[in-house]
C-alpha cells in the first residue's frame, strides 16, 4: 500500500484528495500538523506513570465525531508544521525530558510524515516505548505498515452499530474497519507486556461509554472478550456533553446505573483493564489547545 499525500487513501475515507495542494476530509495538507506537545499525566496509569506520556498531539481528524472533547484540533486546525525530520527531533527531546514513552495522539493523517519520523528517531537513539493512540478507523494495511514501529496500540473502539457510527461520526463502515484495524494490531503485538507498572508491549483498546447507548456498548465488550482476550480494555466514563456540537443529541452525562452495569458486564466477561469515576466527566481533563506549551 502506497501511503502519499497525493490521491491520499491513508485512512477508510480514501478522500482522494492531493494534499500537496489542498486538504482532505480530515482537514490537514502535505505537512504534520502537530497542536500540541506535552507532558501527558491523565492517560492510563500503566501509559501515565509517575513521570506522564509523551503526548503529540496532531491537528485534524479523519474521524471528527460531533461530540469529539478535542473539537479544538479536530476540527479548527492549529498548530505547528513539522517536516519529518523536525519531528524526530521532537520525539527525542521528549524522551530527554524523562516521560514514559512517546504517545502519538491521531497521528493518521500524516503517516508520510510520521512514519519517517520514526524510523529517523529510533536510527537516533528513541528507546522509549512509542504508544499509538487512533480512533480505531483505520486501514489494515496501515496497521501492518507501522507494526514495527509501535509498541504499544490504543485504539478505541467506538462504535457497534454502524448506525450509530454514521449518525454521530460520518463513517457508517466504522464498526468493521475497527474491528479489522483492531485484529491487525493484536496480531502485531500479542500478549500485553508491563514491568514496573509500566506498558511496554501491547493493545488497550479504549470504548468510550456513550449516554442511552449502553445496548451497544454491551456488544462492544462481548467483541472485545469474544476476540481479543489477550488485550486490556480502558472503559471510559469520561463523556462530556459540554463539548458537542449543536445538532449532537447527547445533552448529558452517562449515568451511575448505565456505567456500573457496563463495569459488571465486563468483569464478567472476565476483561481486564481500567475503569473510570464520575470526577472523569470533566472538562478539566481536556488539554489546552490554546497554549502550545506542556
Amino acid at each position: 500500500m502506497e501511503i502519499s499525500y497525493k490521491n491520499c487513501k491513508i485512512c477508510p475515507r480514501e478522500c482522494g484528495a492531493d494534499r500537496t495542494t489542498s486538504t482532505g476530509f480530515c482537514g490537514g495538507g502535505d505537512k504534520a500538523l502537530v497542536a500540541k506537545i506535552m507532558r501527558h499525566l491523565y492517560e492510563e496509569p500503566c501509559i501515565s506513570g509517575t513521570r506522564g506520556s509523551g503526548g503529540v498531539f496532531f491537528s485534524g481528524c479523519n474521524l471528527r465525531c460531533n461530540y469529539c472533547q478535542n473539537r479544538d484540533i479536530s476540527f479548527s486546525l492549529t498548530g505547528e508544521e513539522l517536516t519529518a525530520e523536525e519531528l524526530a527531533i521532537k520525539f527525542l527531546e521528549l524522551q530527554g525530558m524523562g516521560v514514559h514513552n512517546v504517545n502519538l495522539v491521531t497521528a493518521t493523517p500524516y503517516l508520510p510524515t510520521v512514519i519517517p519520523a520514526l524510523r529517523k528517531a529510533k536510527e537516533s537513539g528513541l528507546r522509549i516505548p512509542v504508544v499509538y493512540n487512533s480512533g480505531g478507523y483505520e486501514k489494515r494495511e496501515t496497521v501492518a505498515a507501522l507494526a514495527s514501529l509501535v509498541d504499544v496500540w490504543l485504539p478505541d473502539f467506538k462504535y457497534f452499530d454502524g448506525s450509530l457510527a454514521a449518525k454521530y461520526s460520518r463513517a457508517p463502515d466504522y464498526p468493521e474497519r475497527a474491528i479489522a484495524a483492531i485484529d491487525e494490531m493484536v496480531k502485531a503485538r500479542g500478549e500485553v507486556v508491563i514491568e514496573d507498572g509500566l506498558i511496554k508491549r501491547g493493545v488497550i483498546i479504549r470504548h468510550l461509554v456513550l449516554p442511552s447507548h449502553r445496548d451497544d456498548s454491551e456488544k462492544v465488550l462481548q467483541t472485545i472478550a469474544e476476540r481479543w482476550g489477550n488485550a486490556l480494555v480502558s472503559l471510559m466514563r469520561q463523556y462530556t456533553p459540554e463539548f458537542a456540537a449543536p445538532e449532537c443529541d447527547l445533552k448529558r452525562r452517562v449515568t451511575t446505573f448505565e456505567y456500573r452495569s457496563l463495569l459488571r458486564l465486563a468483569e464478567n466477561l472476565g476483561l481486564r483493564g481500567y475503569f473510570q469515576d464520575a470526577e472523569s466527566a470533566s472538562a478539566a481533563f481536556t488539554p489546552d489547545f490554546r497554549n502550545n506549551r506542556g
